[in-house]
Parts: structure tokens; sequence; C-alpha cells
């Protein structure tokens, strides 16, 4: 049965607050280069102005544009997500789809490295990584991406397990289908809903580590994000700045990670009809 993702989606109070939300955020991280800003990168000698009509958020310490740069931390933030969210998914996909349909030694060995990466703490890894490559928003995205896709491939190689024995992944090998064939036309769309639950749930996993390790120094110190924010705000909690410095990263950041959350439950329900509330009223 034909359903509409984006209707359903739309339907839902959760999802409307999310879709209004990461509309509000692409959007203005879309329109800010356009905008009539200062150079969130330019020093002033005008050093923590309130917000006026110049400075919307008001200047920090060096009298830089704090609304130039909560823009330019929203872009950061959201290529961070995609990134992180499209390429870990694709890597939890491949690698668990592959794993759980040959299953045997593969999906055994497959497995025992995936434990091994779910034992060594993410932060760890991307502290040792980081001392030996370039820092860059490229690295960043890759070393994120190669620390979230394992839980991800765990989950997908037990679900293909469960569906490459279904009835019609049966018959359709039954008349002679591949492999690549059973995979494309059959495992992967009933894999759907799960793929975008874990896309989504990496993109906002991908907000929160990339926040905070910037907060920690361990990113490219000349990328401006919302975790170098925070953390030259905190060194100036005592004055009055705080108000139009540190709040409006934390409000940003907190209603970024709830855009995602709320789209992706929402999303989950349109495509899984078990999860659906509709569903479940009409069985009785």
């Amino acid at each position: 049965m034909h359903i509409n993702y984006w209707q359903s989606t739309k339907q839902n109070p959760l999802g409307t607050i999310g879709l209004v939300l990461m509309g509000v955020m692409v959007t203005a991280a879309f329109l800010s280069p356009f905008l009539p800003l200062p150079d969130p990168y330019s020093q002033s000698t005008a050093v923590f102005v309130p917000p006026s009509e110049d400075h919307w958020l008001g200047t920090n310490d060096v009298g830089q544009d704090l609304f130039a740069q909560l823009l330019l931390g929203l872009r950061v933030s959201l290529a961070v997500a995609v990134g992180v969210g499209g390429l870990a998914t694709l890597l939890s996909a491949v690698i668990g789809a592959v794993a759980g349909y040959w299953g045997g030694w593969l999906d055994q060995v497959t497995m025992r490295f995936v434990d091994a990466l779910l034992a060594v703490p993410p932060l760890l890894l991307m502290i040792l990584a980081g001392a030996y490559l370039q820092p860059g928003l490229v690295t960043l995205i890759l070393l994120l991406s190669a620390v979230s896709w394992s839980g991800g491939a765990r989950i997908i190689s037990g679900q293909t397990m469960v569906l490459k024995e279904q009835w019609h992944v049966k018959a359709a090998r039954c008349f002679g289908a591949g492999s690549r064939y059973l995979l494309g036309k059959h495992i992967f769309p009933d894999l759907a809903p799960l793929l975008v639950a874990l896309f989504l749930q990496n993109a906002r996993r991908a907000v929160v580590m990339e926040a905070g390790l910037s907060f920690l120094g361990i990113t490219d110190p000349l990328l401006l994000s919302w975790g170098k924010m925070l953390h030259h705000a905190m060194k100036y909690i005592y004055l009055d700045a705080w108000r139009w410095w540190l709040l409006p990263v934390g409000i940003s950041l907190s209603l970024t990670v709830l855009a995602f959350a709320l789209l992706g439950y929402a999303l989950e329900e349109a495509m899984d009809p078990r999860l659906g509330r509709d569903n479940d009223a009409q069985n009785y």
C-alpha cells in the first residue's frame, strides 16, 4: 500500500513542529550569506556591545558580530549533520546488510569488529585521529562518521537476517533472482524506515558531538562553530554579555537537536505502519 510520507509527517503535530523548526533553520542558513551582516571574523573596538540595530545580538570580547557568527555556526552544524548522517547511514546500511544477508563467518567477523569499535570511547578515537590528520570540516565529517556507523550496522544486520527469510524474498530467490536484485529490490526498500531513523539519529548525534568537540578545542581552531562560541562565552559568564552571547547559542543548539528528534519520530511513524497511532486505534 502506497503511503504519502510527506502528508503523514505534516499531519503529525510533532512532525509539523519539527518541519517548521528545520525549515526555519535551513532557510536561515541558506539566506545568511545574502544578509547585510558584518564579517563574522572581523574584529573591532566595539566590544561587549549589547544588541542594537547595527549588531542584532551584540558583540563579543573582540568586537565580532555575534548574530553573524550564530548563522555561520548554523551552516557548520547543518553541514556536519547532513554529511555525518548520510555517510554513517550509508556505511551502516552497506556493511550491515551485506553481513546479515550472507551471514556465517562474514557476519561473525563483521560483528566482532563492530563490538571492538563500540568498546572504544569515540572521544578517544577523535583525539588520536585529530592529532595526526589535517583539521578541517571534511576531516571532521569523516571522523564523526567513522565512530557513528557501527551501532547502526549491528541493527541493520539483525533486521536483514529477518527480512531475507520473508516469503516474498524467498519467492524471488526461487525464480532465480540474484543477491544484488534481492538486496536492491526487496531488502533495502524494507529497511527504509530504519534507515531514515538512523540518518536522523546520526545527524542529531553529529550536531551534539561537533559542538562538544569544538567546546573542548579538539576540532579545527579556524572553524567557527557553536561549540567554540559557547567555549568563549563561558569565560565571561560574570558579565551581562552572556545574555546575548551564551543563551542564543544554547537555544539554537537545543532547537536544532529537537527538530531532528521530532522529525525522526514523525517519519518513523509515517514509514512504519506498526508505529501509527491511527492504525492502533483501528485495530480495536
